[in-house]
Order: structure tokens, then sequence, then C-alpha cells
């Protein structure tokens, strides 16, 4: 049996299925990771300042207007479609296998695929919050803004993406229930992420089940762990474990 008949089966077998993903997911859909040879981290070398640092809440506090150039270049990506992977989660989802989706990516691609359960650890592109009324602000609000940074039409305040920058705190409410899902989850997926970034590493511990499947292309420290370690790309293997499984229907 090869490794995607093997997880086509795990995943058949799932009742309470929960995926946790990262910046690998989305590549196939022709948004760069960070930390790869090609990621963005790699290719921002004409600043003189770091994307880790310009990435940072003290950073956006003193130079947003920087921030705001280096963050429409770079982490918007207005024309990318869910690929084959985010497509799969959508479906396993309404056959009711698939309980959760945690993301630590900020792209909305699972929700733009039909994902409806989706935990988003460091937020999303697509809520933007005037930091003075706290009035919402759409993505188009901020892309079509004519200032270096947006500013809220009610207040005039500083308009700030819904997104976690170094130095900020993840959401309480969605560490919970991230928490929880992992924890009654009784097959956790993996894809995507080399498990790095903390503290959202460190939730994929709170698994209590038996099967843990590791999709990613590179190695990571929980390869050793994992029931299954699948480094194909991981669009190709879902959809490929989407068609086994509904041929077997």
């Amino acid at each position: 049996m090869s490794n995607i008949e093997k997880l086509a089966s795990w995943v058949s077998e799932g009742r309470r299925i929960v995926f946790f993903g990262g910046a690998g997911i989305s590549t196939e859909s022709g948004i760069p990771d960070f930390r790869s040879a090609a990621g963005v981290y790699q290719q921002e070398k004409s600043s003189p300042y770091s994307p880790e640092e310009i990435l940072s809440r003290p950073f956006f506090d003193r130079h947003p207007e920087v921030f705001y150039d280096f963050y429409k270049s770079k982490m918007i990506h207005l024309h990318a479609e869910p690929n084959p992977a985010h497509r799969f989660l959508a479906w396993l989802e309404g056959e009711g296998q698939l309980d959760s989706v945690i993301t630590q990516n900020i792209d909305g691609l699972h929700q733009k695929a039909g994902s409806r359960r989706v935990l988003e650890l460091h937020g999303s592109i697509h809520r933007n919050y005037c930091m003075g009324c706290g009035r919402f602000h759409s993505l188009e609000d901020i892309m079509s803004s004519a200032d270096s940074v947006p500013k809220c039409e009610a207040c005039g305040g500083t308009v700030k993406p819904d997104v976690v920058l170094y130095g900020e705190n993840l959401d309480n409410k969605v560490i919970e229930n991230t928490v929880e899902a992992i924890s009654e989850a009784d097959l956790l997926l993996i894809g995507g992420t080399s498990l790095t970034v903390q503290p959202a590493a460190h939730l994929i511990t709170y698994f209590q089940g038996q099967r843990t499947v590791l999709l990613n292309a590179s190695s990571t420290a929980y390869d050793s762990r994992a029931d299954l370690l699948i480094t194909e790309p991981i669009g190709s293997v879902l959809g490929q474990v989407e068609s086994l499984l509904k041929a077997r229907a």
C-alpha cells in the first residue's frame, strides 16, 4: 500500500479530523512562504530593515508607511486561488469528517475554498480595524486607499490589519478553540509547516489521538513522531486522496 493509499484509508476511518497548516499549503496557489530558499525572507534584501523587523508591532507603530509598503507588496496576493489541498479540506468538512482547519496563514484561502470552521492563529488580511474607534475596514478599503497609511473615514485613526505581528500575542479565544479541537481529534493532519514558529507549533502537542500525518516538503523536528510522513507536494497528495475516497464511495 502506498503512502497516499494509506492516508486515504486513515482519512476514511476518521470521524473527528483536524488539519493544522502553514505557509506550505498556499505555495501551490502562488503565495511564497517565508523561510524557504525562495521565501519572502530570502528575497527581500533591498530594504535596510529585515522582514522580521518590518512585521513587528514596534516597527508598525514607528514606521507605519514602511510597514504598509512591504505589507501590500509582499503579503497581499489578490489573485491567489485555492488549490486542491484547500478544496479537499473543504470537501472533507462537508462530508462531516473534518472538525477544524487550524492555520497559521493569513490569506483566507481556506474560507475561499468553502471551509467554515477555520481557526486563524495569526489573523487575516481580510479584517482590518481602526486603532482609534475600532471600525471594520475591508481588504478592498486598504488596497484602494490613496494614503500611504490607511486612515479611518469615521475618526481619522490609523487602520491596522488584524494580523498578529511579532511582539503581539495570539488571540486567547482562538488558542482555546485550537487546543480543544486538537485534543479531541482522532486524526491530526499537519501540512505545509516547518513547525518552527512558536507558540503556534507547540499547539500540536495537545493531540491525544492515535494517528498523526505530516505532509511537508522539508524535514521538521516532528518527523520522527509522525505515524505517516509524506514529502510530496501537499496539493497533489490531498487531491489524489480526494479522488481515491470519491472512487470508493
